[in-house]
């Protein structure tokens, strides 16, 4: 399925039937990372996952992916379906994405998972490191993209789950260098979303890898701290890639907050 957006096509999927779940993958994913979560969440509830701007089979949008600009265009799909009310589910990038799209349009977010990721911006030095590897990618990308997929795991998880790094391997490998550069300068140039948190009359739940390399779980505490209605599933042996790593606890834990969120029993 598609929808239109600044003359540009979104795709997405939808299945089930029920309240609705949409699903927002990370940097170098598509929905299709999200295959297996659909299956046992579309069981209970629709499920709406999308490919965001430059991954997937949608397009890059110009040559600066802002959160705002995927916050745009994920409402254009939740359009397009003709729903009003969703919880939202955002991995790492995806994450930054549903914080924007909480901002702007709050009025139609049931509840909000930072899944891997996190509301506070870079640090200097973290976009000192994105800039480096701008300068990196445009150069050769494809071996980054390699690296970078590796260490998105938890080491003692990639020998347990093969095909599962190979298969984000192969997601990541048709991101396009145009869009590998798109999406690093929109992370880097994003700002910190806490007061989002603060000011939330939604449930917001974190799931946390304590092994993460990419977001510091200690960090999540401070930011739970200012939520009105926080839950948290610390993964003890995940990286970043909790819905491979601990697919079984990740599901339920989504379940449950789907549920609760839609019922007001928080």
């Amino acid at each position: 399925m598609v929808a239109e957006f600044k003359k540009s096509k979104i795709h997405y999927t939808d299945s089930g039937k029920g309240r609705v779940i949409v699903l927002l993958h990370g940097f170098l994913g598509s929905l299709e990372v999200w295959s297996e979560l659909c299956k046992k969440l579309s069981k209970r509830f629709r499920v709406i996952a999308i490919d965001l701007p430059g991954h997937g089979e949608t397009p890059s949008i110009g040559y600066y992916h802002s959160m705002e600009l995927l916050a745009q265009s994920v409402k254009a799909v939740l359009d397009k379906a003709g729903v009003r009310r969703y919880v939202i589910v955002g991995h790492s990038m995806g994450g930054y994405a549903a914080l924007a799209f909480a901002e702007l349009y709050p009025d139609n977010v049931s509840g909000l998972c930072l899944f891997n990721s996190t509301s506070y911006a870079d640090s200097e030095e973290k976009k000192k490191e994105r800039e480096k590897v701008i300068r990196l990618v445009k150069k050769e990308h494809k071996h980054y993209v390699a690296e970078v997929v590796t260490s998105l795991f938890a080491s003692e998880n990639i020998s347990k789950i093969p095909n599962e790094l190979e298969k984000v391997k192969r997601i990541a490998s048709l991101v396009s260098k145009q869009s590998i550069i798109n999406s690093l300068e929109g992370m880097k140039e994003r700002k910190s979303r806490d007061l989002i948190l603060k000011f939330a009359e939604f449930p917001v739940l974190f799931i946390v890898g304590k092994k993460d390399s990419v977001i510091n779980y200690e960090t999540m505490y401070a930011q739970m701290g200012l939520c009105k209605y926080p839950s948290i599933l610390m993964l003890e042996n995940c990286g970043h890639m909790g819905f491979y790593e601990a697919p079984k606890e990740t599901a339920k834990e989504l379940l449950l907050f789907a549920d609760r969120s839609f019922r007001k029993t928080y």
